[in-house]
């Protein structure tokens, strides 16, 4: 008789443990009802100093999600027995905002200390900063616990690169259970985005499917040699704007980066493009879809990880 107390008590805190470690929009309710304020408020004061920070936001949550899912990771600085995420050759001297997720952590940290994930912020900030310059809004399902290990190695093979083609980014997205529907909607965040001149060289000097015209424009800040930091805006028409004129530029193979014009280039997306250049609130709607999706890839909950005191290294 003592033995089936035994199992039938662990097997309801097993049950307990699970159902605790769900994702939900109310998860701080309780326990640190201001933090979702707290984290908007900085995240507007980054974006109204630098428009840019808005797309940089967004880009850091989907490079945190696509290397051991939304964990906080991406944010951990390097240590003499690991090398992290940040110095991956997608992410160095590319990916920007930890400063801002760092403030937010720091505020949240004064009000409710221990209770908020580094993961979490992350999350909030991207909605908070999609919405500060036009973009949807969103409902951030939150519980993520934050990861004690990071690796460029993985980031350094999970992240899509510049020049994929349109085959290679559908099974990327795939294989983080992200459609090509997914995929094409959350390219248009590069609506607000800037690139620097050695990601973009190779398209305006080498490939044909490229207007002349802009392409001719680009070089102008971009040339065959040196000037590899410099920036260009990936949408030219409306760049500190969330709005379709991206996926209208992609139809005028004015596409800044190789994995933007792909996905209108005679392929299976060119239809996606198409409908999102036609119908902005799609868009939009879509983004939003894809923004949750994204933000429930291999989450850490429950018991896993830690909730770490400073983003940037473990407890």
């Amino acid at each position: 008789m003592s033995r089936v107390i035994v199992v039938t008590t662990l097997s309801l805190l097993l049950f307990d443990i699970i159902c605790d470690a769900q994702l939900s929009s109310t998860f701080y309710d309780q326990t640190c009802p201001t933090a979702l304020n707290t984290i908007r408020t900085v995240v507007r004061q980054a974006v109204s100093q630098e428009r840019r920070m808005a797309a940089s936001l967004i880009r850091l949550h989907f490079h945190d999600c696509f290397v051991q899912g939304c964990d906080g990771s991406i944010l951990l600085d390097d240590t003499p027995s690991m090398i992290g995420e940040q110095n991956a050759a997608p992410n160095r001297n590319s990916a920007r905002g930890y400063g801002v997720i760092h403030k937010a952590k720091t505020e949240v940290e004064k009000i409710c200390p221990g209770v908020v994930s580094c993961a979490d912020i992350l999350s909030v900030a991207a909605r908070d900063a999609s919405f500060a310059v036009g973009g949807p809004s969103w409902t951030v399902k939150l519980g993520r616990r934050d990861s004690t290990i990071a690796s460029k190695t993985l980031a350094e093979s999970e992240l899509p690169g510049f020049q994929e083609s349109l085959d290679r980014l559908i099974s990327i997205f795939a294989n983080k259970g992200l459609n090509a529907r997914d995929m094409v909607a959350l390219s248009g965040s590069h609506t607000i985005g800037q690139a620097q001149c050695f990601l973009f060289r190779n398209r305006i000097y080498n490939q044909s499917n490229i207007d002349a015209g802009f392409a001719s424009t680009r070089r102008r800040n971009c040339p065959t040699t040196g000037g590899n930091g410099n920036l260009a805006p990936l949408d030219l028409v409306t760049p500190n704007s969330f709005d379709n004129n991206y996926f209208k530029n992609l139809m005028q193979k004015k596409g800044l980066l190789e994995t933007d014009q792909v996905l209108f280039n005679g392929g299976s997306t060119d239809s996606i493009v198409t409908e999102y250049s036609r119908n902005p609130a799609a868009f939009k709607s879509d983004f939003a879809t894809a923004m949750i999706k994204m933000g429930d890839i291999q989450p850490l909950t429950g018991i896993e990880g830690q909730i770490r005191n400073i983003c940037g290294a473990v407890n």
